[in-house]
């Protein structure tokens, strides 16, 4: 959210300089309800398998491969990027373009190598199984 933010505030003071084609509101509403998709679907199965969403807590139970999770690693992650992008496009100028990639550059680099290499040495080879069976995003 801190990205969007600062996109809309820099977008604000550049007096909102939109790019050719853009603004698609329809496109930016139907990317921002697509994003919630992913994550709820994950949080529903996070619940059902009781076990925890943080990946990083020591009370994780089990390890989920299921429903979102058999095509991408990161769903919630994958939502947070359409999300922003979604948003990008709904509002249309340029500077909006700046915070899905500041979201994915976060979490691709700093949260996921984290919570990758606690999932290691918590699930071990099961882990690596699902590693070399499932892309980080898509």
């Amino acid at each position: 959210m801190f990205y969007i933010l600062l996109c809309v505030t820099l977008s604000w003071w550049l007096g909102w300089p939109t790019m050719p084609g853009l603004p698609l509101p329809l496109l930016g509403i139907v990317l921002v309800a697509f994003a919630f998709i992913l994550p709820v679907w994950a949080f529903v199965l996070f619940r059902r398998e009781d076990t925890e969403i943080n990946p990083t807590s020591p009370a994780n139970r089990k390890l989920v491969t299921l429903g979102p999770y058999q095509f991408t690693r990161n769903p919630m992650y994958l939502g947070l990027v359409t999300l922003a992008l979604g948003i990008a496009v709904w509002i249309g100028t340029w500077p909006m373009f700046m915070a899905p990639l500041a979201v994915f550059a976060t979490v691709n680099w700093g949260h996921i190598p984290f919570e990758e290499a606690k999932m290691r040495r918590q699930f071990g080879a099961a882990y690596e199984e699902y590693v070399a069976r499932v892309r980080r995003w898509v």
